[in-house]
């Protein structure tokens, strides 16, 4: 099986479909935390202070710029919220996944 986190994301033009929700739901198998709700997958990082949820956001702005695939985030003193979907398809891609692994590796470092 192929290892998101060793992927990169690719160009998907306008009219692209999404993944179709049995796809989703064995991303998700493989991101333990992540979640789909409202469009998107995400997931909830919590931190024991603020220079560790900025250290943790920066690491996430790096990848989103590398990838060229951007999250919306919420951060807060202890948390970030990352969530991730692919507006040109209209709903869940690879390049989701791919950066949600990538997230999960730099937490492991």
């Amino acid at each position: 099986m192929r290892k998101f986190e060793q992927e990169s994301c690719r160009p998907l033009p306008a009219g692209t479909p999404p993944l179709a929700q049995a796809q989703i739901d064995a991303g998700l198998a493989r991101l333990p935390g992540w979640t789909h709700e409202g469009g998107a997958i995400g997931k909830t990082f919590a931190f024991r202070n603020y220079a560790e949820t900025m250290a943790f956001a920066n690491g996430v702005a790096g990848i989103a710029q590398r990838e060229d695939h951007h999250p919306e985030m919420l951060v807060g003193y202890d948390k970030c919220r990352v969530a991730y979907s692919t507006h040109s398809v209209g709903g869940i891609s690879e390049n989701d996944f791919i950066c949600a692994a990538k997230i999960e590796a730099l937490c492991r470092i």
